[in-house]
């Protein structure tokens, strides 16, 4: 299958040079220079993955991936030359996947984006056979709810299956505890952190690898949790 990613950016050159060099992997490249042309873009095919700037004029890229997100789940990393926390935190909330800060090296652009696709495209199709996931000692069995780590087999409980299928589908993302709890429990969210907190803490038991820093499920101080990605 060829895989076709959106970019969205106002920078003409940046998005000519970047579709150059996506070719080079294999990916085909649409260009859109505004947030709405971007949106009807999206209306009119199917894509693997956008990269959205943020600042561009008229809908800028935080307005632009809010109204994706009501329709799509489709993989975004955003670029912007801000190289604030808060512009950082505000996008992954908003849905943002990944976040990459200009100027940037090309090679990393583009394992950025290969890393995205490759999660998507094997996320988005359980059912056709992708029933195994493997990281760096870690291997998750969607059939028998289960964990191979290190210190051995584990069955999971189904609250803590799901909590970290999760966390594993959006590798890299920040979740509140808010969005993990609704995902999960499938029931409005009303501020009590003990049923999360109690699941992740179980899960560390069973995953990590000590009782350091975790390598997997991480914390992200007064926000809420990540899947590690970089293992």
């Amino acid at each position: 299958m060829g895989y076709r990613i959106l970019i969205i950016d106002d920078d003409r050159e940046l998005c000519a040079l970047l579709k150059r060099s996506v070719r080079t992997e294999g990916l085909e490249a649409d260009l859109c220079h505004g947030g709405a042309e971007g949106k009807r873009a999206l209306a009119e095919k199917d894509y693997q993955l956008v990269v959205l700037d943020v600042m561009m004029p008229g809908l800028d890229g935080f307005e632009t991936l809010e109204q994706i997100r009501k329709e799509s789940a489709v993989p975004i990393l955003m670029l912007t030359a801000k190289d604030d926390s808060e512009s950082k935190v505000r996008g992954l909330r908003a849905g943002a996947d990944d976040y990459l800060t200009k100027p940037f090296h090309m090679e990393e652009f583009l394992a950025r984006i290969q890393s995205l696709i490759r999660r998507y495209t094997c996320f988005g199709s359980f059912e056709e056979g992708c029933r195994r996931l493997e990281f760096d000692g870690l291997a998750i069995d969607l059939d028998a709810y289960a964990v191979e780590t290190v210190r051995g087999t584990f069955e999971l409980p189904p609250k803590e299956f799901e909590v970290l299928l999760y966390l594993v589908q959006h590798q890299g993302r920040i979740l509140t505890k808010q969005q993990i709890y609704e995902a999960v429990w499938k029931e409005p969210y009303i501020y009590d952190d003990s049923n999360i907190m109690a699941v992740i803490s179980r899960l560390r038991k069973k995953i990590e690898r000590s009782g350091g820093s975790p390598a997997y499920i991480q914390t992200v101080k007064g926000i809420g949790y990540r899947f590690n990605r970089d293992v």
